[in-house]
């Protein structure tokens, strides 16, 4: 039986022999910078219905992201659009070009368990949250009306992506959900602050963490294991945009989204922000529940080469998430008509810190153009920007974001370090775009 084999599974293996394999490059020569000749193109050209103004700057072994995405949906009950890449946890994406509302609807945003949600959820107001540990000086138990009533309430935007979100792109391949651009999103979240919570039950002198257990089952069906039990250091939990929310964009939490409850951590992995909250802990040391240790949302401490094996102990938590853009209009393989402007807009975000500024290319990063960049609606939203440019002749083109955060930290052009589990791909993004004459 003949096994049909993907363009990234293709690519990955060896990018270079692609290269030659798809597009006859066996005698070109690759420079030492790494970009392709102009007589290695005419194959690509061809398979891509349009010649490549730039085609001098395109980097050996990248494959054209005309080719590089799929547009194959699957149907998830209360999601519209969103992309399968797994059903036992249900694990799906959204493709970017449905990204592309400011406030991320319910049906838009992404979906990332690692259990078996909770099957049977008693009366909503009645949900109880308990709040324990060895640094908690009064340990209680809230029923959800009771935080509602108790504590005041707010709403802010907050963005939310998973660690593992552009996981398809690393070579050697890295186990787990293969993500591209889709897992992140910033719906408007109601709730009240984590800080109000802790405190009103007294955190000791020596709290160290604060960590969430939820009420879904793990995979096995073994009662006596959490699918997934993270936290974050106190100084986060602390934070004003740190919270425990039971609202959506206004409606209850949908039931893949952690109804009735979930802690929110924005700027971090969303594996911090525990789905249908059963337990908070304020602890003395650093967690040690599921998904805590060893390589789990870790990355290594210091640099190392691709496909390198890690040690645990050489292996560091994430914490804020890198700068990050994405380009929500035009989708990806549009046909434009040369002439005029073309508008470009989507978002961008930086973990803790703020995004400074975004600029496109439509050059294979030869050059640069500076997009208009808004503020955030309130600290951890992420930021919406959008500009126009310009073909100068017809053919194909991919439009590339890169943002930098208040820091000065840029996206890097192509792919950031390596890591074992194939976390903090924040590479620029990349869309297609053919300009017919």
């Amino acid at each position: 039986m003949s096994k049909k084999r993907g363009i990234h599974e293709f690519y990955q293996q060896d990018a270079l022999a692609a290269d030659r394999k798809l597009w006859g490059r066996e005698s070109d020569s690759i420079s030492r910078r790494g970009f392709i000749q102009k007589s290695s193109l005419i194959a690509m050209s061809m398979a891509l219905g349009a010649s490549i103004p730039f085609a001098k700057y395109m980097p050996a072994g990248l494959i054209p992201a005309a080719l590089a995405d799929s547009d194959e949906a699957f149907e998830i009950p209360g999601k519209n659009g969103l992309i399968l890449l797994n059903d036992r946890p249900i694990n799906a994406e959204t493709p970017a070009h449905l990204l592309d509302d400011k406030i991320t609807p319910a049906t838009r945003l992404f979906v990332r368990n690692n259990g078996v949600p909770p099957a049977a959820i008693a009366e909503r107001d009645q949900w109880s949250l308990q709040i324990a540990g060895e640094s908690c000086l009064r340990p209680r138990r809230f029923t959800l009306a009771q935080l509602q009533k108790r504590f005041r309430q707010r709403t802010l935007q907050l963005q939310i992506e998973c660690g593992g979100n552009g996981r398809s792109e690393f070579y050697p391949p890295a186990k787990g959900n293969q993500w591209t651009t889709g897992a992140v999103g910033c719906p408007e979240w109601t709730g009240v602050r984590l800080c109000d919570v802790l405190e009103d039950c007294g955190i000791a002198d020596d709290a160290f963490y604060v960590a969430y257990e939820g009420a879904d089952s793990h995979l096995s069906g073994d009662s006596q294991k959490l699918p997934i039990s993270r936290g974050v250091p106190l100084r986060k939990a602390l934070e004003s945009e740190s919270m425990i929310v039971w609202a959506m964009n206004g409606e209850p939490l949908p039931l893949l989204h952690g109804y009735p409850l979930r802690m929110l951590c924005a700027g971090w992995p969303a594996s911090v922000s525990g789905k249908w909250l059963k337990t908070l802990l304020i602890r003395n040391v650093l967690h040690d529940g599921a998904k805590m240790t060893g390589q789990s949302y870790r990355v290594p401490c210091e640099t190392v080469a691709p496909g390198t094996s890690v040690a645990d102990e050489d292996m560091c938590i994430i914490e804020s998430m890198p700068v990050k853009s994405l380009i929500t209009f035009p989708k990806s393989g549009v046909t434009h008509k040369q002439g005029g402007k073309f508008a470009v807009r989507g978002h961008a975000w930086a973990g803790d810190a703020t995004v400074h500024a975004v600029s496109v290319s439509i050059d294979f990063g030869a050059t640069w153009q500076a997009a208009k960049l808004e503020p955030p609606a309130n600290r951890l939203a992420w930021q919406h920007w959008h500009t126009q440019i310009e073909f100068p002749e017809s053919g194909y083109y991919e439009i590339w974001s890169r943002a930098v955060d208040d820091n000065g930290i840029s996206q890097p052009m192509v792919l950031p370090g390596w890591n074992p589990r194939g976390y903090l791909n924040n590479a620029c993004h990349r869309v297609a775009v053919k300009v017919d004459a």
